[in-house]
């Protein structure tokens, strides 16, 4: 289990009553929590809790009817997703959204468009300083492949490899906008226990070697009480608790909503 951090961090994104509702279904309902610079941050709970609404609240894909949201001292109301990923805000989705056709060096160098400052038709004509910036950003992409050990596949169309190294091809991606914050929606779904295993340390140098702030749903409990700092613990659309993951792991209204659940 990972240890605690020695001090609080200051917090680096901030959400203060978030509620959000689609016609009478309430999906979040006045929730409230931090995750802090440099922190693997979890986000627990059954399905249904309103996890994954709450990750498209933080990146802009909805926006609550109620409450602030503050990342890096900007306190707002909603964001486009757009304006969060220049923000510093990267994604990976609870099924892969991968441009299946396209190689893995191809689909990773998509995560660098933000990054580039020629233009559309310099990029097409691939000449001169448009040319110098692709080899660039190439190879920042050649060394996220390097790191999640996926050379192998680097020319191979995404859409013919299995799925553990689609959601390794996605991580990839959102690597490449070098996030301040890196949302991780279910990075073990779907993957067997070596699989895991590799995520698992992928996520951690991620966070130990580039202080990458990280914030995960996951529902293999065994690797959220490795890996995270802390916990937050979601049941239909309302927090149950928050702490560190010994503490989150021993309250009586988790075990009850979740933990002492069968899966």
């Amino acid at each position: 289990m990972s240890e605690p951090k020695s001090a609080p961090a200051e917090a680096l994104l901030s959400l203060e009553n978030i509620s959000l509702s689609f016609g009478g279904l309430k999906a979040v309902s006045d929730v409230s929590f931090d995750i802090r610079k440099g922190e693997i941050r979890a986000i627990i709970g059954p399905n249904g809790a309103g996890k994954t609404s709450m990750l498209n609240c933080i990146n802009g894909f909805y926006h609550p009817q109620q409450g602030r949201i503050t990342f890096k001292g900007r306190t707002r109301k909603s964001m486009r997703p757009h304006e969060a990923a220049r923000g510093g805000i990267a994604r990976t989705f609870q099924n892969v959204a991968l441009f299946k056709g396209m190689t893995t060096l191809d689909n990773i160098m998509t995560g660098r468009a933000l990054r580039m400052k020629r233009g559309v038709l310099w990029q097409l004509l691939r000449a001169g300083p448009a040319l110098r910036e692709e080899i660039e950003h190439r190879r920042f992409c050649e060394e996220i492949i390097d790191f999640l050990e996926i050379e192998h596949i680097r020319k191979t169309p995404v859409g013919k490899l299995p799925y553990g190294l689609q959601k390794r091809v996605e991580l990839g991606r959102a690597l490449a906008m070098e996030p301040d914050l890196l949302l991780l929606d279910e990075p073990m779904a779907g993957m067997n226990l070596e699989e895991k295993q590799d995520m698992s340390r992928f996520i951690l140098d991620v966070n130990r070697r580039d202080g990458t702030t990280i914030a995960l749903i996951e529902h293999d409990m065994g690797v959220v009480m490795d890996i995270s700092d802390r916990v937050v613990v979601l049941e239909y659309g309302r927090k149950i608790a928050d702490g560190v993951p010994a503490d989150v792991q021993g309250n009586q209204k988790v075990i009850d909503a979740y933990l002492g659940v069968p899966r």
